[in-house]
């Protein structure tokens, strides 16, 4: 991954700090963003990475990830898409907490996918889009329902998304999606 840039969304804790710390260890340029600055910004300078303020579930701010990278770093070669919060709720409870996770772990994959995947084709180099979903997202066993429709979500719209850039002609990105089963972040 030497002289390549990734992006990690969801950074400063579990699966996305992990990536991050093996992305830099391979070489690789990191970005790191988070909505927790104090701890996204401590674990950036702990693996030398940038750390970039971003709350995936708003467009604008998904936005200015991509126009401040891009802007700096003149390309984007791998974008993890792994923000991502659970303790939605069953079908018909926690109406609020159903909104917050779906606007973070659907619309936040679903905004990056919009800021990026186009983006990336266009720089003719090859690329990865990865995907965090969950095996819940496949299982749906019961218990956090909202966690299961927004993880279906991400699986769903990764397949879209492997198919539309396969559609491009001479499209060099890939999109794949991260399986995880039940971890402690």
């Amino acid at each position: 991954l030497k002289d390549r840039i990734a992006i990690v969304t969801g950074a400063s804790k579990g699966i996305g700090l992990a990536c991050a710390e093996r992305f830099a260890a391979d070489g690789a340029t990191v970005i790191m963003s988070d909505v927790d600055d104090g701890a996204g910004e401590a674990a950036a300078k702990t693996i030398g990475a940038t750390y970039m303020h971003c709350d995936v579930s708003r467009a604008s701010d998904v936005n200015a990830l991509v126009e401040g990278v891009v802007g700096r770093f003149g390309a984007v070669d791998i974008l993890m898409n792994n923000a991502g919060i659970g303790n939605g709720g069953g079908p018909f409870e926690n109406y609020e907490r159903w909104q917050r996770v779906l606007a973070v772990n659907l619309w936040g994959v679903i905004n990056g996918t919009h800021a990026f995947a186009q983006a990336m084709a266009a720089q003719g180099t090859p690329a990865a889009i990865i995907n965090t979903g969950s095996k819940q997202g496949i299982t749906c066993p019961p218990g956090d329902t909202a966690y299961n429709v927004s993880k279906a979500g991400v699986k769903v719209l990764t397949e879209g998304l492997a198919h539309s850039l396969r559609s491009i002609d001479g499209c060099k990105v890939t999109a794949h999606l991260l399986i995880p089963g039940h971890v402690w972040t």
